[in-house]
């Protein structure tokens, strides 16, 4: 654990979740091979795009529609709807396509268990603070047992621009009904969490396994007010220097 800034007492916690509470690139590459399976079987014209396409495809999407950056289910959405439609599909079968392929995937990415350290040390605090969930992802935490432990879970899209913006922020702030100063937000990303967290008021407790320097990061515009590099170092963070917290 290494401090950035004075530290004073926090009141409630919010999570980033993808890559903070799971490691979400291998989830999310297990589950993109699954849905080229899938799309092997019901359109195997878009199952032979390479990812050179798909990066082309993706990058035509954004340019045509800029409001889309950080919508990451809209993206994956458009990005099928148009490869569907240069394999020559028509538009109504093209948006099926579209529709079903992005029921799977979302199946698909949250496919996976959380570890028992983690909800472990999610259950201690869930004991003496308020969480909130703040996420630029799609994941479904119902399945993966993780809303317990959330009081909500804020996510971009449905109910704001992605962090870092301030929409979501503000909702947890609003929610949680409490000074900006008494809130921390945990996650691993120098730019939506980080940035995104001191631009709204919170403290920002930055999540970095990678063991790699703040300074070596490129992404980093911030200071955190502390770095982790395992979740269970919130319990010792929370229990030591809140006086009045007695955490399990």
């Amino acid at each position: 654990m290494k401090f950035y800034r004075r530290w004073q007492p926090v009141a409630a916690l919010t999570f980033d979740l993808d890559d903070t509470l799971y490691d979400n690139r291998e989830v999310i590459v297990r589950a993109e091979r699954r849905l080229r399976n899938w799309m092997e079987i019901h359109c195997n014209a878009i199952a032979s795009f390479d990812a050179a396409q798909w990066k082309m495809i993706r990058q035509q999407v954004i340019s045509d529609n800029p409001r889309l950056v950080g919508f990451v289910t809209e993206i994956r959405r458009a990005q099928i709807l148009l490869a569907a439609s240069i394999c020559g599909l028509h538009t109504s079968n093209a948006k099926t396509l579209a529709d079903d392929a992005i029921e799977f995937f979302l199946f698909e990415r949250s496919n996976f268990s959380v570890s028992d350290q983690t909800i472990e040390t999610l259950s201690s605090l869930y004991s003496h603070y308020p969480l909130v969930a703040i996420t630029n992802g799609n994941v479904d935490c119902d399945r993966l047992g993780l809303s317990p432990y959330f009081q909500r879970v804020i996510k971009a899209g449905s109910d704001g621009h992605p962090k870092p913006d301030l929409a979501l922020f503000d909702i947890a702030k609003n929610w949680l009904g409490l000074p900006t100063s008494e809130i921390l937000h945990v996650g691993d990303h120098l730019q939506a969490d980080v940035r995104g967290a001191k631009l709204a008021g919170f403290k920002s407790c930055w999540f970095n396994d990678t063991h790699k320097p703040l300074m070596l990061q490129q992404r980093a515009s911030f200071l955190p007010d502390v770095e982790i590099s395992h979740l269970s170092q919130l319990l010792i963070l929370t229990y030591t220097f809140n006086p009045t917290s007695k955490l399990n």
